[in-house]
């Protein structure tokens, strides 16, 4: 067994794997472009997985659900850059995308609700409505579907950049 390298904070480190930057106008210029970016990354980072056609599904999922997040973005102006690193079992999904103010505080306070025993009853609660999903209900289901930590990280300019760490190696759903 290898050792585990952690960085000055402590935090294991991920290596990177894969990173896809692009125009956030062209991104959102169709909504096809959330599914063709999850699951080309998907294939790309599955293929040393131990069932990587499980892992490709999952990650694929997940992923698109993130992007769809920043799909709806209210800012036309900027880059939207999606980052793969792997730990062991974990992959990190790092995307930074423009968005307006409102949005950037709208997404630190929805992460900040998304740990805990009150996280699932809140997603029971939002998916059982008759609301369509929001932004909020996605990153529920990302840290109760998916075991999934999240937190939000500062970014140059108008963006933000959301940090999803997906424990899917080995994960039993």
């Amino acid at each position: 067994m290898g050792a585990v390298h952690h960085d000055l904070a402590g935090e294991p480190t991920f290596e990177p794997m894969i990173q896809i930057d692009m125009e956030i106008r062209n991104f959102v210029s169709a909504w096809r472009h959330c599914d063709y970016v999850s699951t080309y990354v998907a294939r790309m980072i599955s293929q040393t997985r131990s069932d990587s056609v499980r892992h490709s599904n999952l990650f694929s999922s997940a992923f698109n659900e993130l992007l769809e997040v920043a799909f709806r973005t209210r800012h036309g102006d900027g880059e939207l850059a999606c980052r793969v690193s792997r730990h062991g079992a974990t992959d990190r999904i790092e995307l930074t995308f423009p968005c307006v103010a409102e949005e950037r505080q709208f997404y630190k306070e929805a992460v900040s609700q998304v740990a805990g025993l009150e996280a699932r009853e809140r997603y029971v609660s939002s998916v059982s409505g008759d609301i369509a999903p929001s932004r909020e209900i996605v990153l529920l289901e990302l840290a109760v579907d998916y075991n999934a930590t999240l937190r939000v990280e500062e970014a140059d300019g108008d963006a933000i950049k959301l940090v999803v760490d997906l424990p899917l190696e080995g994960f039993e759903h």
